[in-house]
């Protein structure tokens, strides 16, 4: 992990209360979880920002090609979900 940079953030006193409370729920800190959300949401976005590119350079016409396509082998013995 790359050294830690301190940050002044201002929260509303009514979510820095629910933000704690789930942090002590879970078993964490408060900054632990602020960690923990900002990860969250950068991972996401940057999930969106990467299909979003690729989508571009997708092909309706053979994507939609390869789904209808038929299936491979038969399912075998023992490779049903419990």
């Amino acid at each position: 992990m790359r050294t830690p940079s301190n940050y002044a953030l201002r929260l509303p006193a009514s979510l820095k209360k629910s933000a704690e409370a789930v942090a002590r729920e879970d078993g964490s800190t408060l900054n632990q979880f602020i960690v923990s959300a900002v990860a969250e949401k950068v991972a996401a976005l940057k999930t969106a920002d990467y299909f979003a590119e690729r989508s571009v350079r997708g092909k309706k016409a053979q994507a939609l090609r390869f789904l209808k396509r038929s299936g491979g082998e038969a399912p075998r013995s023992g490779d049903q979900i419990p």
